[in-house]
């Protein structure tokens, strides 16, 4: 068993040095960018969806801002360059599973070194998924998130114990969105920033603007899994669009525009962070 944990550890330790590798940190700045330039596009889209587009033609998510790129002239390029970079800062965040897998062996360090790696898994999961998006658009593909969405949720009603399923995915949405909001009050997300790098007096600032960002996604999150709940128990799927039935969901209510407002600044918001973290990174939870 001695051997066997050592060749393991010579595999992870090859690994790490892919993923700590200066290149691929470059490129996962590049991601970090890329990431944040969709959430300020996301909130531009919301800010539309309140004051300017009614009904809605435009979806406020990572799908619709990729459209959106897409759209400009030199639109197959950029989504090229978001999509290779997404990936990019997917295999960087892997990265951090590597460093804490050994704590997974420990029992007084397993529940902690457990819950990194889901978190990070999480993290890299969600960039592939929008960089491999990105790249679907960069070749031609057509692809409708919040249709794709609403379809996958009606296929799960029609099975044996699907509204469980929904239910459950719905919890777990709302308790991410409520994750998220805790994060951004309790100022966690700075964890991701190298302090050390940062200039003091830009500390107070980003963390000012990761905290009204962090909290409108997770609003939108805890929206988006009221939803899904809502659509499980009434069989009524036409709002479960995922984030951008969300933002449709919050302007339709009283002061539902200004609401709506209030989300979308918080998106854009949560961009300009992520701009931050693309010039000061640290991707180690436990600093």
């Amino acid at each position: 068993m001695s051997g066997l944990a050592q060749r393991v550890h010579d595999v992870v330790t090859q690994a790490r040095e892919v993923t700590d590798h200066p290149a691929l940190t470059h490129l996962a700045r590049v991601g970090l960018v890329a990431y944040g330039l969709l959430h300020v596009l996301i909130g531009w889209l919301a800010f539309r969806i309140g004051w300017f587009v009614r009904p809605s033609t435009e979806d406020a998510d990572q799908t619709g801002a990729l459209q959106t790129v897409g759209s400009t002239p030199a639109g197959r390029v950029l989504l090229w360059v978001i999509g290779l970079g997404l990936l990019a800062l997917a295999l960087w965040q892997a990265g951090e599973l590597l460093r804490w897998w050994t704590g997974l062996l420990r029992p007084e360090h397993r529940l902690r070194a457990a819950y990194v790696c889901v978190k990070c898994a999480a993290k890299a999961v969600v960039y592939a998924a929008v960089g491999m998006t990105a790249l679907f658009f960069a070749v031609g593909a057509e692809y409708d998130a919040t249709n794709r969405f609403r379809d996958l949720t009606d296929d799960t009603l029609e099975i044996p114990g699907g509204a469980l399923l929904v239910v459950a995915a719905g919890i777990g949405v709302t308790a991410v969105g409520l994750y998220v909001m805790v994060r951004g009050l309790t100022g966690g997300f700075m964890k991701d920033i190298d302090l050390d790098a940062a200039p003091d007096h830009y500390e107070p600032m980003i963390e000012r603007i990761g905290r009204v960002g962090y909290v409108a996604k997770g609003i939108a999150f805890a929206v988006s899994g009221g939803l899904l709940v809502h659509a499980a128990t009434t069989r009524d799927v036409s709002t479960a669009t995922g984030l951008d039935g969300a933002m449709n969901a919050i302007g339709a209510v009283p002061t539902g525009q200004w609401l709506l407002t209030a989300v979308a600044v918080g998106f854009a918001a949560f961009g300009v962070y992520a701009l931050a973290r693309a010039r000061y990174p640290d991707r180690d939870p436990s600093s």
